[in-house]
């Protein structure tokens, strides 16, 4: 039986095998790329409102039972202490060895039941500890639509729509029917969109205010429509983002979406469950991008220190997977942390413009987003020295300029002018990389969220905390 285990002996080691995928671009499935254009979908959360479609890019994990709450507790690193009903959090599960795997957006709806949305990594490990653990807890697993669907009907449990922006309170009170109720961060409370009672999660992707609302899936017809009207009948120009700009927002708030699931290494539990992943998982299947290449897979990995998640670990539970290796990672001075990097203007137009000119070019930058990859490991360097790594990349029409998001060494500050390396090393097979040889474009270290409101309005937020 094929599976991880099996794929990785074909290959020299797992970055030769991830950095050699042929698996292409990765795809923000169903939605339509642009609805206007994605200049002007960029610029409605900032200054109108915006209507995101978040019902296909993502799986969604159903966790009930008797045991649902342990079952989650031992295998994330939150505090569930203080989750009560109709609250979300942010769900970080990490390896035996600290490593961080993914994360989802976890909500309450019953005493006995979860719901967890967000990337596959995450879906996977905990759809294998419940298979290989002793838990009294049903799964039930919707994976992401399909990326090329081929003209086939594509059908979730559940509708997501956010519509967020300095207008969205406009349209909320105008499909509720009256005031929405004033709902905390990441709380949940009910709200009204015409005959339907839905649930709504204040929250804001971008950093602007907002509220994500879901439902059954045969429904989203419906609140589409009704969305759209109670927009026109407040006079609030309402923009839907298409699949293309939609990638571009977490730019400006700070959260990293594709950390390298820290899974290929590590024995006993670790090895099970890449023997578990089949041939055709998104481990298996994934790829690596970028100009920073190493033998080692475990130097693309992250903590959750370095990703700014450390503040929630329940440090008072009596027992979670990683617990022991978190402890002694807590203080360690190798720990990097999260940043905004701000392109140099000049140096993205030098690489733009080699595309015009003779000879072999630099690696093109896509826009708004070279998602060509689906993660992404550039150099980031001071000098002769490699002092981070950019993870995440695209640009803000909002801000006039290329952002990548990553983690570096601790001794790098706010203000300091370094540079990324930019396109592959080397030849690669991946699809998504045309023949290229490599820029270097100087990057500004930037405050992390980039974007005002994020910073000042997401206080208890992840977002908004030091990274160590």
């Amino acid at each position: 039986m094929q599976n991880l285990t099996t794929v990785m002996k074909d290959h020299k080691n797992p970055v030769e095998m991830l950095r050699n995928s042929q698996i292409g671009m990765y795809v923000y499935p169903v939605v339509t790329p642009e609805f206007s254009n994605w200049r002007v979908e960029q610029e409605a959360w900032r200054h109108s409102a915006v209507l995101f479609d978040q019902s296909h890019h993502m799986d969604e994990l159903i966790v009930e039972g008797p045991q649902a709450e342990a079952f989650l507790s031992h295998y994330g690193i939150n505090n569930f202490a203080n989750f009560d009903l109709n609250r979300a959090k942010h769900f970080v599960p990490v390896t035996p060895a600290g490593h961080v795997i993914g994360d989802h957006i976890i909500f309450r709806e019953r005493d006995d039941k979860f719901i967890l949305v967000g990337r596959a990594p995450v879906s996977n490990w905990m759809q294998f500890c419940a298979a290989t653990g002793n838990w009294n807890v049903r799964l039930k697993h919707d994976p992401r639509s399909t990326s090329r669907p081929e003209g086939e009907r594509v059908l979730r449990t559940h509708y997501r729509y956010q519509i967020q922006g300095p207008d969205a309170p406009k349209i909320f009170e105008k499909m509720n029917g009256g005031p929405v109720p004033d709902i905390k961060f990441f709380h949940v409370d009910w709200v009204n969109v015409g005959s339907k009672r839905v649930r709504a999660l204040r929250h804001g992707m971008s950093g602007a205010p907002g509220l994500e609302i879901w439902g059954p899936y045969e429904d989203k017809a419906y609140v589409l429509s009704t969305i759209l009207q109670a927009a026109k009948d407040a006079g609030v120009e309402l923009t839907r983002c298409g699949s293309r700009a939609y990638s571009t927002n977490t730019l400006e708030s700070g959260w990293i979406p594709s950390p390298l699931p820290g899974i290929y290494t590590g024995d006993g539990m670790m090895a099970d469950y890449r023997d578990w992943l089949s041939s055709e998982s998104y481990e298996a299947a994934g790829a690596i991008g970028g100009s920073y290449v190493s033998d080692n897979i475990e130097d693309y990995y992250v903590n959750p220190f370095e990703l700014g998640y450390g503040f929630y670990i329940g440090w008072k539970k009596d027992d979670f997977i990683g617990k022991d290796a978190l402890a002694k990672l807590k203080d360690a001075p190798t720990n990097r942390k999260k940043v905004t990097f701000e392109w140099n203007r000049e140096d993205v137009l030098k690489v733009i413009a080699s595309a015009f000119e003779e000879g072999l070019p630099y690696k093109w930058i896509d826009f708004p987003q070279p998602n060509y990859a689906s993660s992404s490991a550039d150099m980031i360097m001071s000098g002769d020295k490699m002092v981070g790594m950019s993870m995440f990349n695209g640009y803000s029409y909002n801000e006039r300029s290329v952002l990548s998001l990553g983690v570096v060494e601790q001794s790098v500050n706010e203000g300091d002018i370094l540079t990324l390396r930019w396109g592959e090393s080397d030849e690669t097979a991946k699809t998504s990389a045309e023949k290229h040889r490599q820029a270097e474009i100087r990057v500004r270290v930037a405050a992390t969220p980039y974007a005002k409101e994020a910073r000042e309005n997401y206080a208890d937020s992840w977002r908004s905390k030091s990274a160590v």
